[in-house]
């Protein structure tokens, strides 16, 4: 068993970004559904062996175009617009259909970058991903191509797979593509090109073997696959580029298909911590009594009813100081309550949270997964959870 297969069968969470090239035949410019049957079936083995699955699914434009007969490549950006309007519903119906054949529940999940990267935006992304992942629901995830124009213009569901396995802590990001990995020159020119099967380190000299697209419908090449892939080993993910042409691709790969392998070195979990831990701006702080103290160095979540006192301006998703009864640093997170709120809320218990704030809001005012513990050394802090 090669190094690849055992990443694959050891992670928990894997999102899976499918390209516009393999959605639809380039040809003909119709759904390859036969192949989105074949990859519903991939996907019901990897959830048969206990995995969480993410896709991050290409193809709304391409679909739209062909439903439209706006088959020039050469359309206007607002005809893009509705492109993706008309096929994004006809692409998470593909989804959904064919996964129903395996008893698997399908999503759809709308996203621009910043939904991923501005910190309001993502606790709600990652709560809802990660409340459908628990409920064994299988998430379709593809950017907000009707009202973005950037992410058109230039391509970015690469990214934006990479930014989705970040904001989950997923253990790894398989981009299914057009080509079987990473060479050292364009294969496409180069006949003496290089598989290159594993890297350790995206450096400048892996960036320079990347390409541009090529493809009629695809939007990516290899080097948004290349950034991508900087973005999730930097965020704890590893990252597999393998040939997705084929019929089952992902027991293709399992079988031992060739692939590149892009390794993390760090750990989901971690790559999180050490984001929350490293802000150099805080806008507020929580004092919290002795059983919070307690509560939370035992890795439990922050609830309001620990907290004794609150300050600073903050808004929910900003990362805020946890405080001891000394007025000691012990932990930072990412609150869900603004500084208004919390301040309604301390020593309150979850029931009666509606009738202060006038919603029903989460239990706790830093979930678990989004504290820190901040009286450990900085090597330790990094080791830990």
């Amino acid at each position: 068993m090669n190094n690849l297969t055992n990443k694959v069968q050891q992670a928990s969470c894997i999102v899976i970004k499918i390209g516009s090239a393999l959605l639809v035949d380039s040809e003909t410019g119709r759904v390859r559904s036969k192949w989105i049957e074949s990859l519903a079936k991939d996907i019901a083995l990897l959830k048969s062996d206990g995995k969480q699955i993410v896709l991050v699914s290409s193809g709304s434009i391409a679909i739209g175009r062909e439903i439209l007969n706006l088959a020039s490549n050469m359309i206007k950006l607002e005809e893009k617009q509705a492109a993706a309007a008309v096929g994004q519903g006809k692409l998470v119906q593909l989804w959904a259909h064919y996964l129903a054949q395996h008893n698997i529940t399908a999503a759809q999940i709308l996203l621009a970058p910043d939904d991923t990267e501005t910190r309001r935006r993502h606790l709600n992304a990652r709560a809802t991903v990660k409340t459908l992942l628990n409920l064994g629901v299988v998430p379709v995830v593809n950017e907000n191509d009707t009202v973005t124009t950037y992410e058109i213009r230039f391509g970015d569901n690469d990214r934006l797979a990479a930014r989705v396995a970040g904001m989950i802590s997923a253990d790894l990001l398989i981009l299914l593509s057009d080509i079987d990995g990473l060479y050292n020159t364009d294969p496409s020119l180069d006949p003496n090109a290089k598989h290159v099967e594993e890297v350790n380190e995206i450096t400048e000299n892996i960036l320079a073997m990347g390409g541009s697209a090529n493809a009629s419908f695809a939007s990516g090449g290899m080097t948004t696959k290349l950034a991508a892939g900087q973005i999730a080993t930097n965020a704890g993910a590893d990252m597999v580029i393998c040939d997705g042409r084929f019929e089952q691709p992902l027991k293709r790969l399992l079988d031992g298909a060739r692939a590149s392998l892009f390794h993390s070195s760090i750990e989901p979990h971690t790559a999180r911590e050490k984001w929350i831990a490293g802000t150099l701006e805080l806008v507020g702080s929580v004092t919290i009594d002795a059983g919070a103290s307690k509560a939370i160095s035992e890795g439990k979540s922050l609830l309001p009813v620990g907290i004794t006192s609150v300050s600073g301006s903050f808004v929910r998703g900003d990362v805020i100081s946890v405080c001891d009864s000394a007025n000691h640093e012990i932990a930072r997170g990412l609150s869900n309550y603004s500084h208004l709120e919390a301040n309604q809320l301390k020593g309150r218990k979850s029931a009666s949270f509606a009738s202060i704030v006038g919603f029903q809001g989460r239990a706790e005012l830093i979930h678990a997964d989004d504290l820190v513990m901040m009286n450990l050394s900085r090597e330790d802090n990094e080791t830990s959870k």
